[in-house]
Protein backbone atom coordinates (compact mmCIF):
# COMPACT_ATOMS: atom_id res chain seq x y z
CA UNK A 1 0.00 0.00 0.00
CA UNK A 2 1.34 3.58 -0.32
CA UNK A 3 -0.09 6.57 1.29
CA UNK A 4 -3.38 6.93 2.87
CA UNK A 5 -6.52 8.52 0.79
CA UNK A 6 -7.12 11.85 1.55
CA UNK A 7 -10.79 10.83 2.69
CA UNK A 8 -10.22 9.59 5.95
CA UNK A 9 -13.59 9.06 8.21
CA UNK A 10 -13.77 7.63 11.19
CA UNK A 11 -15.43 4.71 12.99
CA UNK A 12 -15.42 5.04 16.90
CA UNK A 13 -16.33 1.63 19.40
CA UNK A 14 -17.14 3.14 22.62
CA UNK A 15 -18.05 1.73 25.88
CA UNK A 16 -16.51 -1.84 25.40
CA UNK A 17 -16.52 -3.61 29.40
CA UNK A 18 -14.39 -6.70 28.95
CA UNK A 19 -12.86 -8.54 32.14
CA UNK A 20 -9.21 -9.82 32.48
CA UNK A 21 -6.25 -10.19 34.57
CA UNK A 22 -3.59 -7.73 33.48
CA UNK A 23 -1.95 -5.54 36.26
CA UNK A 24 1.91 -5.47 37.83
CA UNK A 25 0.80 -5.23 41.20
CA UNK A 26 0.26 -8.56 43.67
CA UNK A 27 -3.32 -9.90 43.96
CA UNK A 28 -4.25 -7.77 40.18
CA UNK A 29 -4.55 -10.97 38.56
CA UNK A 30 -5.85 -13.41 41.11
CA UNK A 31 -9.70 -12.62 39.21
CA UNK A 32 -10.98 -10.78 36.39
CA UNK A 33 -11.15 -7.62 36.62
CA UNK A 34 -13.09 -4.55 34.63
CA UNK A 35 -11.64 -3.21 31.66
CA UNK A 36 -13.21 -0.06 29.76
CA UNK A 37 -12.19 0.32 26.50
CA UNK A 38 -12.51 2.78 23.83
CA UNK A 39 -11.43 2.88 19.90
CA UNK A 40 -11.23 5.10 17.02
CA UNK A 41 -10.04 4.33 13.60
CA UNK A 42 -9.50 6.23 10.47
CA UNK A 43 -10.54 4.34 7.24
CA UNK A 44 -12.03 5.74 3.68
CA UNK A 45 -15.33 4.66 3.84
CA UNK A 46 -16.20 5.95 0.33
CA UNK A 47 -17.79 2.50 -0.51
CA UNK A 48 -20.07 1.76 2.33
CA UNK A 49 -21.40 5.29 1.73
CA UNK A 50 -22.88 4.13 -1.33
CA UNK A 51 -22.98 0.18 -1.39
CA UNK A 52 -24.88 0.38 2.04
CA UNK A 53 -22.84 -3.43 2.21
CA UNK A 54 -21.34 -4.40 5.51
CA UNK A 55 -18.20 -5.90 3.14
CA UNK A 56 -17.36 -2.30 2.23
CA UNK A 57 -16.83 -1.50 6.12
CA UNK A 58 -15.51 -2.66 9.26
CA UNK A 59 -17.78 -5.25 11.32
CA UNK A 60 -17.17 -3.32 14.19
CA UNK A 61 -19.50 -6.52 15.99
CA UNK A 62 -16.35 -8.64 15.24
CA UNK A 63 -14.02 -6.28 15.99
CA UNK A 64 -16.04 -6.12 19.88
CA UNK A 65 -16.06 -9.71 20.21
CA UNK A 66 -12.19 -9.73 19.07
CA UNK A 67 -11.25 -7.70 21.42
CA UNK A 68 -13.32 -9.25 24.28
CA UNK A 69 -11.92 -12.17 23.53
CA UNK A 70 -8.15 -10.47 23.49
CA UNK A 71 -8.85 -8.97 26.97
CA UNK A 72 -10.24 -12.31 28.59
CA UNK A 73 -7.51 -14.61 27.42
CA UNK A 74 -4.05 -12.70 27.70
CA UNK A 75 -2.72 -11.72 30.73
CA UNK A 76 -0.14 -8.48 30.44
CA UNK A 77 1.41 -6.71 33.47
CA UNK A 78 0.70 -3.24 32.00
CA UNK A 79 -2.06 -1.92 29.80
CA UNK A 80 0.12 -0.48 27.86
CA UNK A 81 1.08 -3.95 26.47
CA UNK A 82 -2.76 -4.81 26.40
CA UNK A 83 -3.32 -1.57 24.20
CA UNK A 84 -0.83 -2.35 21.52
CA UNK A 85 -2.10 -6.02 20.75
CA UNK A 86 -5.84 -4.26 20.75
CA UNK A 87 -4.05 -1.84 17.90
CA UNK A 88 -2.50 -5.05 16.07
CA UNK A 89 -5.78 -6.70 16.28
CA UNK A 90 -8.04 -2.94 14.56
CA UNK A 91 -4.78 -2.36 11.85
CA UNK A 92 -5.21 -5.91 10.98
CA UNK A 93 -7.96 -4.85 8.84
CA UNK A 94 -5.86 -3.46 6.11
CA UNK A 95 -8.44 -0.70 5.29
CA UNK A 96 -7.63 0.96 8.70
CA UNK A 97 -4.95 3.31 8.30
CA UNK A 98 -4.56 4.92 11.80
CA UNK A 99 -6.07 3.58 15.35
CA UNK A 100 -6.39 5.26 19.12
CA UNK A 101 -6.86 2.53 22.00
CA UNK A 102 -7.97 4.16 25.41
CA UNK A 103 -8.16 1.62 27.94
CA UNK A 104 -9.19 2.29 31.38
CA UNK A 105 -9.26 0.18 34.84
CA UNK A 106 -12.01 1.65 36.55
CA UNK A 107 -11.62 -0.24 40.09
CA UNK A 108 -8.17 0.03 40.48
CA UNK A 109 -7.83 2.73 42.63
CA UNK A 110 -10.40 4.31 45.07
CA UNK A 111 -11.51 7.18 43.26
CA UNK A 112 -9.77 7.24 40.61
CA UNK A 113 -9.37 5.63 37.08
CA UNK A 114 -5.82 5.18 35.53
CA UNK A 115 -6.35 4.75 31.74
CA UNK A 116 -3.70 4.87 28.81
CA UNK A 117 -4.05 6.05 25.12
CA UNK A 118 -2.37 4.81 22.43
CA UNK A 119 -1.86 5.59 18.84
CA UNK A 120 -0.99 3.97 15.80
CA UNK A 121 -0.37 4.36 11.93
CA UNK A 122 -0.12 2.07 9.61
CA UNK A 123 3.33 2.28 7.38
Amino acid sequence: MTGAPSNLDTIELRGIRAFGRHGADAGEKDVPQPFDIDLWFDLDLTAARSSDALGDTLDYSTLHATIVRLVRERSYNLIERLGADVLDAVLADTRVWRASVRIAKPELLAGATPAVILHAARG
